[in-house]
């Protein structure tokens, strides 16, 4: 039996308007019928762009966002069924590590008050001493030295305060944690040697993750099982080196155009799919399948109108789209006005002689920068190929 089950579960929240009395006009569907399973041991990676729901299932789990509809079974228990008591004590056996070590941190309270906090509140430790012992041991295994007992979190790195976080969930001895963005906040050096603290800590200590990322490269590097999310659903879902090396869904091959190989020659002649048109508003997701209304392969007759679901593709491969058979065997072929394009080393769509990257529409240059990219047409080649001022132009 796996120890996390998700089945259709759904969160919106609603929008209310009203001077003297609050109606609800609408709702947000942040989360909007997931469904998966993460096995004992294993590292369940989740990622897609912002605002596509991945933080609030992850919180959805802990029940810190309530549950409009469907199941959250952990170890053959409910918890979307559980009274407020017995959840809270079911927690000690689900953490978290948040995105911003820093705000998830009481900057009123030294380290030891910190990690002791959660130890007394469960009854872990019968004294302070049992506590203080049980707190150096964790100190130890994240790294950090006993002289950060009485030290607060401003005094700390970003780093170190990650690693802080992540003390905090090993304290209550948990089976499950859930780490949102654990390393987004931080250098790429420091980022390495968070990831591979995690891995450490699973295999001393047997843990499972679910590791919510927008960073592919990170979510491949850890997880065992990668899920992909848009709009509040569930697009894809695969072993991890399965979705890298075959990705099905349109969306999932949108993402992985956007990663960078450090290869110049395969980097300069690989496919790039440029997404035409914005991110849709939760709020008001279009009809049929969520990704139509940007999706290369669309075909209007049951795209628009019919929702696709989770369909095994063969290997626990699982995708939610129509075509995505026909698509793989080059049966469907991209329509005209949403075509994908391949950019290569010789390619201009900028007029300054060099490739063009794609659009960075949240300037944080990761995997979702393809979001709102229109494709545009080739000019002549220019006679200097040097980056023009304000073109976001690349050198040739």
């Amino acid at each position: 039996m796996s120890l996390l089950e998700l089945d259709d579960v759904k969160v919106h929240f609603p929008v209310k308007r009203g001077v003297f009395f609050d109606r609800t006009v609408g709702h947000v569907y942040a989360v909007d019928g997931v469904s998966l399973t993460v096995e004992a041991g294993q590292t369940y990676g989740l990622v897609g762009e912002s605002g596509c729901g991945k933080t609030t299932l992850g919180r959805a789990v802990l029940r810190l966002n309530d549950i409009t509809a469907g199941r959250v079974v952990f170890d053959g228990t409910d918890l979307a069924a559980l009274p407020s008591e017995e959840m809270r004590r079911a927690r000690r056996r689900l953490q978290m590590v948040f995105q911003d070590p820093l705000g998830s941190l009481n900057p009123r309270q030294n380290i030891e008050s910190i990690l002791a906090e959660g130890m007394a509140a469960h009854g872990i430790g019968a004294t302070r001493e049992e506590r203080r012992t049980k707190i150096l041991d964790i100190l130890d295994r994240v790294g950090l030295p006993a002289s950060a007992l009485s030290r607060y979190p401003h005094e700390f790195s970003g780093g170190q305060r990650q690693r802080i976080g992540i003390a905090r969930a090993l304290v209550l001895e948990p089976d499950l944690i859930i780490c949102d963005e654990p390393v987004s906040a931080l250098d790429v050096s420091i980022q390495a040697q968070v990831i591979n603290l995690l891995e450490e800590l699973q295999d001393s200590l047997g843990l499972t993750y679910l590791v919510i990322a927008h960073d592919l490269a990170v979510v491949r590097h850890i997880s065992d099982r990668i899920g992909v999310m848009y709009l509040g659903s569930l697009v894809e879902e695969a072993p991890s080196e399965v979705l890298y090396a075959e990705p099905r869904h349109p969306y999932t091959r949108a993402l992985m155009s956007a990663v960078p190989v450090p290869d110049p020659t395969v980097e300069a002649g690989r496919e790039r799919i440029l997404l035409r048109g914005d991110l849709p508003s939760p709020a008001a997701p279009p009809t049929g399948c969520r990704f139509h209304t940007r999706c290369p392969w669309r075909q209007p007759e049951r795209c628009d109108t019919e929702r696709p679901v989770l369909t095994d593709m063969g290997d626990g491969h699982r995708v939610a789209c129509h075509y995505a058979a026909e698509i793989a065997a080059g049966t469907v072929l991209p329509t005209r006005d949403l075509a994908p394009r391949v950019l290569r080393d010789t390619d201009d769509t900028d007029g300054t002689g060099g490739p063009s990257a794609p659009a960075d529409t949240e300037g944080t240059g990761g995997a979702e920068d393809t979001a709102g990219t229109v494709p545009v047409q080739k000019p002549p080649p220019a006679a200097d190929p040097q980056e023009t001022p304000g073109t976001g132009g690349t050198p040739a």
